[in-house]
């Protein structure tokens, strides 16, 4: 097996970085930054713990959900979900995460790299209320880097071409899939819970 297993082979194999992709990357939020993410509606959130294990989780609400505190400081509200907490347990044990943010219909994404603190301040959540509801805790992100992906892997995946969106019945329901993978409910059940969750537990 022909393997890559040093940051010296890494580079000897890929080559240079170029001039361009080293300078895109920024320390801060600049104008076009903070535009792209008040046109996002999901984010990806990454991170991993003391030991390298590693997670990511999607984020999804409102475009501009994610607030553009100032240019060096993001908050990211916590809607309700399954209280798994995996990405605030690797924040505590690490504190570095990793966000990708998606605009729906353009290609390019906005990666930010940086620290994060979870926060409880009613003041601070109250920004990110619907329908009178807080979040029940906000993900404080201090900006480290800052810069934009090209678009090569969303057009290669086609992925805001409808014609190519998988049909929904070439999949089974979540509630189908819970309940043949841990066997504690009916499919009945399952599918009864996950639209219970869809319908009263978004915000």
């Amino acid at each position: 097996m022909n393997e890559i297993s040093d940051p010296l082979s890494l580079r000897t194999y890929y080559g240079a970085v170029s001039s361009l992709a080293e300078r895109k990357v920024l320390g801060r939020l600049d104008h076009h930054s903070r535009a792209f993410i008040a046109l996002s509606p999901f984010v990806v959130l990454a991170t991993a713990d003391t030991e390298g294990h590693c997670d990511a989780s999607p984020r999804g609400d409102a475009p501009g959900f994610v607030r553009v505190l100032d240019e060096t400081r993001l908050l990211l509200p916590d809607r309700p979900g399954n209280n798994r907490v995996d990405s605030y347990s690797n924040v505590f044990a690490s504190g570095g995460v990793g966000l990708l943010f998606f605009v729906p219909g353009i290609d390019e994404t906005l990666r930010v790299n940086g620290t994060a603190r979870l926060l409880t301040d009613p003041d601070l959540l109250a920004l990110s209320a619907v329908n009178g509801k807080l979040p029940r805790a906000g993900l404080e992100i201090s900006v480290k880097e800052v810069f934009f992906h090209c678009g090569k892997a969303l057009k290669r995946a086609q992925l805001w071409n409808a014609e190519r969106h998988a049909p929904r019945q070439s999949f089974p329901s979540l509630g189908r899939v819970i309940a043949e993978q841990t066997g504690v409910c009916t499919v009945k059940e399952g599918e009864e819970a996950v639209r219970q969750s869809y319908r009263d537990g978004l915000y």
